[in-house]
């Protein structure tokens, strides 16, 4: 078996570090001495060199201005974005357009994924439901009418939904089924209310009165919205790795600096220790993360259906990334929460993160029901 990365990935990983290279993570005013978000509107300069340096277009396929790459170019891209705390929509916009890509109609795709990979049209998706801890499909109604589609319900903590050009939104029918409607965000019908996320970035509540879309909007085949909501879950497990293994770097450069009895306090056993505990974590969430990314990008069968190997990631970089920036915390010590020192922020979104499309005791759940409909043996 091979393990390394191919060309082309390895290609996108030095793309995206040469974009994020002059990317600041404390550009933005702190969350903790903001009262509200801390941005109205995304990094649209950084946005610009994401397109130009056609890391927007990644994932799309060729006849769409794309280089035809899978979940696992996206993830390493993701995973460069996080340790600089780079404010873009750039897991929700490829994701969503990768959803269009393998689900949606020739006309839909053509329609929007040239203008994604310019940088011309920003996605998002309503992933958390009503409350964020019910199955984000059932918080909204799709009744087709002719040729057209009503939708009724509302999505919280929706990411970047002021600045987005349409809205992913999963609904069920009459039948129990999902579709994925993409919802242009001034649609008559659509009201977005500002909510703050924990890393104090500009969310919203997305609230759906008799919205009417016209089918070619609406992504109605099996396994669409399930498939994107996997590629979203293991996005993040991305995000979380990146973000991990920079605090975990800052962290090693401060204690083999900072002195106690006139020795690096990275000398001292204790600190080691937790140190060491932390880098395996970090491995830990890797090896999930890739297995889950390559199951995604294959397709391949196994024992459990790739939802099982989405919840594994994600159990890991839920507990992973809390437990790395905690440690980062202790051992930076009382300068940890200076807001001069981006430590914090690095905390902030590593919470909204651990959070984010459902904690770690909400997957273990979902492989639990997993194991008992798919035995092991």
């Amino acid at each position: 078996m091979d393990f390394t990365f191919t060309e082309e990935q390895q290609a996108a990983v030095e793309a995206a570090k040469a974009v994020f290279s002059g990317v600041a993570p404390d550009q933005v005013p702190s969350p903790a001495l903001t009262p509200g978000a801390v941005a109205e509107d995304f990094d649209r300069p950084l946005w610009a060199r994401l397109a130009g340096s056609d890391l927007l277009s990644l994932v799309l396929a060729p006849e769409h201005g794309g280089a035809g790459l899978d979940p696992v170019a996206l993830c390493l891209v993701l995973r460069e974005a996080a340790k600089v705390l780079a404010r873009v929509p750039l897991l929700e916009t490829s994701a969503v357009a990768m959803a269009v890509q393998a689900y949606g109609s020739a006309e839909l795709a053509a329609e929007i994924l040239p203008r994604v990979g310019r940088g011309e049209l920003v996605l998002t998706a309503g992933a958390n439901g009503r409350t964020g801890h019910d199955p984000a499909e059932l918080a909204v109604t799709a009744q087709q009418d002719g040729d057209s589609w009503l939708l009724d319900g509302v999505q919280t903590g929706v990411p970047w939904a002021q600045s987005a050009d349409r809205i992913a939104v999963p609904a069920h029918t009459g039948t129990g089924r999902a579709v994925l409607a993409l919802v242009p965000r001034d649609h008559a019908g659509v009201t977005l209310a500002d909510q703050v996320s924990t890393s104090g970035e500009r969310f919203a509540e997305v609230r759906l009165d008799a919205v009417r879309i016209t089918a070619h909007q609406v992504i109605d085949a099996e396994g669409g919205w399930e498939w994107l909501r996997d590629l979203l879950t293991t996005g993040t497990c991305a995000l979380a790795l990146g973000l991990g293994e920079r605090v975990l770097a800052m962290t090693s450069e401060y204690t083999g600096k900072r002195e106690q009895f006139g020795f690096p306090v990275a000398t001292f056993q204790a600190v080691a220790v937790q140190a060491a505990d932390r880098y395996i974590d970090l491995r830990a969430m890797e090896v999930t993360l890739w297995q889950a990314a390559w199951r995604l990008a294959t397709g391949s069968h196994g024992t459990l259906p790739v939802t099982g190997d989405v919840a594994v990631a994600k159990i890991w970089a839920s507990d992973g990334v809390r437990r790395v920036v905690q440690t980062a915390q202790h051992l930076h010590g009382g300068f940890g929460a200076d807001t001069d020192y981006p430590l914090h922020r690095y905390h902030a979104w590593a919470k909204q993160i651990e959070l984010s499309l459902g904690p770690a005791a909400a997957h273990e759940e979902a492989l639990g029901d997993l194991l008992a409909a798919h035995p092991l043996s």
